[in-house]
């Protein structure tokens, strides 16, 4: 049966216990609204732990308006049912004044990799992330960290910041789960309005695009994303933050493409904002 722990000190506590019975841990950080990626996570972290903590917290410190905090979709219920059929071992749901108490001042910040793309578009954010992910690492101590490609530049944010803490957990990178259609699944999907959750559809056809291009044998990475551009312009609605052509582990600009290229956009469609990408191998 799921165990559901609140309190910081007796998350504490448990996984200290399980340190000492040998049992390994796998951790699943969540903001909730959880869907089949999530799952998918869930279900990775099981194939190679003991048992398997997901936490639930909508973090408030990764969000640049109070407005997009609270639009963030909520689902506690949703998402318990969703845990305990997963067989997940322990659901930990910390509230913000445990988290962030009073006269709380320490952040954690990765310089350069989260300045560009989505650190550009969203001052702060990744300073949120790392921030509260190092104090989860902490508090439950796991040995591997499970993230989602679709947001790819945190994770490989969060690797760096890992490696610098010197902390003795490894991050496994599952792959983007996927709707029919090719919608990157997330959280925010649902709060796209009938009309828009048809047009976000282009997000994939884009990237695809790109993909395709290299694989005839394109290296520019400037008409790489001419051709993602000139796939994006045809839905009206999508207004587009960015388009990418990183490299995997700097995420600098790749002018000239070489072995491996992490593809990626960011646009708003309506009143939401989505990210997708795709790591596309170049064999010459």
């Amino acid at each position: 049966m799921m165990k559901t722990i609140k309190s910081i000190s007796a998350m504490r506590r448990y996984t200290m216990h399980l340190k000492k019975s040998g049992c390994s841990i796998g951790l699943v950080p969540t903001m909730g609204a959880l869907h089949d990626g999530h799952c998918a996570l869930i279900r990775a972290a099981k194939r190679n732990h003991n048992i398997v903590i997901v936490t639930i917290f909508v973090n408030s410190k990764q969000f640049n308006s109070r407005g997009d905090l609270k639009s963030y979709p909520r689902s506690l219920r949703t998402d318990r049912h969703l845990c305990g059929h997963e067989a997940v071992d322990v659901l930990f749901l910390p509230n913000e004044k445990s988290v962030y108490p009073l006269g709380f001042q320490t952040e954690v910040f990765v310089k350069n990799l989260s300045k560009v793309y989505e650190g550009a578009a969203r001052p702060g954010h990744f300073k949120g992330v790392t921030t509260v992910l190092a104090k989860l690492c902490h508090i439950v101590s796991p040995d591997q960290l499970y993230l989602g490609q679709k947001d790819y530049q945190q994770a490989i944010v969060v690797k760096q910041m890992l490696s610098d803490l010197n902390l003795p957990i490894s991050l496994s990178i599952q792959s983007t789960i996927r709707e029919s259609d090719g919608l990157a699944m997330s959280s925010r999907n649902l709060l796209l309005k009938p009309t828009d959750r048809k047009s976000a559809s282009v997000l994939y056809r884009a990237l695809q695009e790109g993909k395709n291009k290299i694989r005839l044998g394109e290296r520019s990475g400037y008409k790489i994303r001419r051709s993602i551009l000139a796939v994006l312009r045809t839905e009206p609605s999508v207004d587009i933050d960015y388009i990418a052509a990183m490299h995997p582990y700097t995420l600098e600009d790749m002018k000239l493409l070489s072995k491996k290229v992490v593809l990626a956009i960011a646009v708003h469609i309506g009143n939401v904002r989505l990210i997708d990408n795709i790591v596309v191998r170049i064999d010459k």
